[in-house]
């Protein structure tokens, strides 16, 4: 069991300090323990307790009036609402509380409601990434068990699968793309949103997944013949240097634009430049996916 201070859940919650300490005066609505040495603390039902409220307070209901509401009456209108609200922070609030409870069905209902509006793709973007990054939050704080995380990434995989499943094979698209990670990086729901991306917009992806060794990329990038060579380096290469890595890629790629992003490789300081694009963050993906379509464009009115 997690154990959280005030500011734990002001960040996780997105209400502030102070207005915790007025509810809980106020209106009884969660109840901190005390240490020993009289420290205030909250437990994990605290905290679902009060994303609940918090999703119920972003659309319009009191406080006073939740306060009056007992458990099942707040879990009753949450389901409610996060199945026909699209207010980002609502879903993923709600996607949080699914995760927590191991609940499948709410996280159906969620994903499900919103794809039905606004498309998987939107979906993707305006929810399960932002629901990712609250995710990292909660690992650093302790506040989920590996159980927890293993569940909701196996169902976030499963509805990627689905999508790329939707998508026709592109037989004559204008550029080629090779997927991988290397051995030891394990951020494959990024990668295979990634190849969501690109073939989506009508391109083609050889997907090599995990562990691929550079010496099995080389004989990839011999047979297929491929434009970009797309890559994430977020976990592996923390004592190893990223530069002479990708010195090494590019001996193995020649000719291949490389595309890369991911934690160790801002960290470390990687540039952009030399045939390697370096990608900071998703909006800075989808630009160059843009940009790449755009070039596609742009030649073929040449032709």
């Amino acid at each position: 069991m997690a154990v959280y201070s005030i500011k734990d859940l002001e960040m996780l919650s997105g209400i502030k300090a102070h207005t915790i300490r007025i509810w809980e005066q106020r209106y009884n609505i969660i109840h901190p323990k005390r240490t020993p040495t009289n420290i205030r603390y909250y437990e994990d039902g605290d905290l679902r307790q009060l994303l609940n409220i918090s999703i119920l307070n972003k659309n319009g209901f009191k406080i006073s009036r939740i306060a009056s509401m007992d458990e099942e009456e707040i879990k009753a209108a949450v389901n409610e609402l996060s199945s026909g609200t699209f207010e980002d922070t609502v879903q993923v609030d709600a996607l949080t509380i699914s995760m927590m409870e191991l609940d499948e069905g709410k996280f159906e209902t969620i994903l499900s409601s919103n794809i039905r509006a606004i498309g998987f793709e939107r979906t993707m973007l305006e929810v399960i990434y932002p629901f990712l990054d609250k995710l990292s939050l909660l690992w650093l704080t302790g506040s989920i068990h590996a159980v927890q995380e293993s569940f909701i990434s196996n169902l976030v995989r499963q509805k990627l699968i689905a999508a790329l499943d939707e998508i026709p094979y592109a037989q004559h698209a204008e550029k080629s793309f090779i997927l991988y990670l290397p051995e030891g990086e394990a951020q494959e729901l990024s990668l295979l949103f990634l190849q969501y991306l690109i073939r989506n917009r009508g391109h083609k992806v050889l997907y090599l997944g995990q562990n691929t060794s550079l010496v099995d990329l080389a004989e990839a990038c011999k047979i297929y013949q491929t434009d970009y060579v797309v890559t994430i380096i977020s976990e592996a290469f923390t004592r190893q240097s990223v530069h002479q890595y990708l010195e090494d890629l590019k001996k193995v790629c020649v000719g291949k634009k490389i595309l890369i992003t991911g934690y160790q490789v801002l960290v470390q300081g990687i540039a952009t430049g030399a045939g390697i694009r370096v990608m900071k963050n998703l909006d800075d993906i989808l630009n160059v996916l843009q940009e790449i379509d755009q070039n596609e464009l742009i030649t073929s009115e040449i032709r």
